[in-house]
């Protein structure tokens, strides 16, 4: 995975015509693999930079980026351990993150 800021690399693939979204940890509980603020930038061809979950949750939160690219919506998806999506999707570390997944525009 890339060191790179995922700020900029979503700056940086609009600015050469890409699709973007972005998925931000807004509040975490208990026993979480990334602090709240943690981001992960995701192209409209699924290359992504950054981290949300360490891997815990990572595909569903990038299948969900894909579904809103292009879009003026914005996603708030909860996971945590009495989450049967959790147990799914892995999240069996004992905490509760809740993520916010929303798709950039170029301005210009």
């Amino acid at each position: 995975m890339s060191t790179k800021d995922p700020i900029e690399s979503a700056l940086d693939w609009l600015n050469d015509g890409h699709k973007v979204a972005i998925a931000t940890v807004i509040k975490t509980w208990g026993s979480a693999p990334r602090k709240a603020g943690s981001q992960l930038a995701v192209r409209d061809d699924g290359l992504m930079v950054g981290s949300v979950s360490g891997g815990c949750v990572e595909g569903d939160v990038v299948s969900n980026a894909l579904d809103i690219i292009g879009t003026s919506k914005v996603k708030l998806i909860q996971y945590g351990i009495t989450n049967d999506q959790a147990w799914e999707v892995g999240l069996a570390c004992g905490g509760d993150i809740k993520i916010r997944i929303e798709s950039l525009e170029n301005n210009g």
